[in-house]
C-alpha cells in the first residue's frame, strides 16, 4: 500500500531563471503520456513529445532562451531541469525496479539506452550520427541535453545508437529508447520492499 502511496505523488516541478533562460517545467512519472511542451528549439520539441508519449510521463515544459546566439543554453537548461523534477518525483526510490535496458529500432537505426537509478550520476554516450544539423538543430546538442539530465537527475545512464544513416532517426530512437526505459526503471515492482539496493538506500 506504501508503494500505491509513494506512486500517486511522484510528480515534481521547478521554474530556472537565468540571465540566458526562462523555463517552468513540471514531470509526472505516472501519467498517460500527455506532453504540453513549448520552448525556442523545435526540434527538441518533438524530442521531449516522443519522450513522453513513450514513457507514459506528463509533461510541462515552457521554455524561452537566448536562441537567437543558438539553442545550447535552452537544451541544457531544459534537461537540468528534467533531472531536477525526475529526483524529486522519485523522492527515496522505495520499489522502483531501478535498472532497465531498452531497444529502439526507428526505421533503419537501432538506438540502446540502460538506466540506472543509482543515485551515482554517470553518462556513458556512444553515437556518431552521419550529419552535423538536423534543420536548424545542432546534434551535438543531444549530448549536452541527455549529459544534464543524468547530472542533475543522479543517474547513471548509457546511450548507444548502434548504427543508422538518417541522423533525424537515430536521434528519434535515442528519445524514444529513453521514454521506455526511465518509464521501466521508475516502475514498481510489488516484490520489492524498501530500495532496490543492498545498502538500504539509493
Amino acid at each position: 500500500m506504501g508503494n500505491e502511496n509513494n506512486k500517486a505523488e511522484r510528480t515534481g516541478s521547478v521554474s530556472r531563471k537565468t540571465n540566458e533562460t526562462d523555463i517552468q517545467l513540471s514531470f509526472a512519472v505516472d501519467g498517460t503520456g500527455q506532453a504540453e511542451i513549448e520552448t525556442d528549439v523545435p526540434f527538441l520539441n518533438h524530442m521531449l513529445d516522443l519522450f513522453t508519449k513513450h514513457g507514459q510521463f506528463d509533461l510541462n515544459v515552457q521554455a524561452r532562451g537566448d536562441v537567437d546566439i543558438d539553442d545550447h543554453h535552452t537544451v541544457e537548461d531544459i534537461g537540468i531541469c528534467l533531472g531536477q523534477t525526475l529526483l524529486e518525483a522519485l523522492g527515496d526510490k522505495k520499489g522502483i525496479k531501478r535498472y532497465a535496458s531498452v531497444f529502439v529500432p526507428m526505421d533503419e537505426a537501432l538506438a540502446q539506452v540502460v538506466i540506472d537509478l543509482s543515485n551515482r550520476p554517470h553518462f556513458e554516450y556512444r553515437a556518431e550520427y552521419p550529419s552535423q544539423q538536423v534543420g536548424s538543430f545542432s546534434t551535438e546538442l543531444v549530448h549536452e541535453f541527455l549529459w544534464k539530465f543524468a547530472l542533475e537527475a543522479r543517474m547513471t545512464l548509457h546511450v548507444i545508437v548502434h548504427y543508422g544513416q538518417n541522423t533525424h532517426h537515430m536521434i528519434e530512437a535515442v528519445f524514444k529508447a529513453l521514454g521506455r526505459a526511465l518509464d521501466e526503471a521508475t516502475s514498481i515492482d510489488p516484490r520489492v520492499t524498501g530500495v532496490p539496493s543492498t545498502k538500504g538506500v539509493l
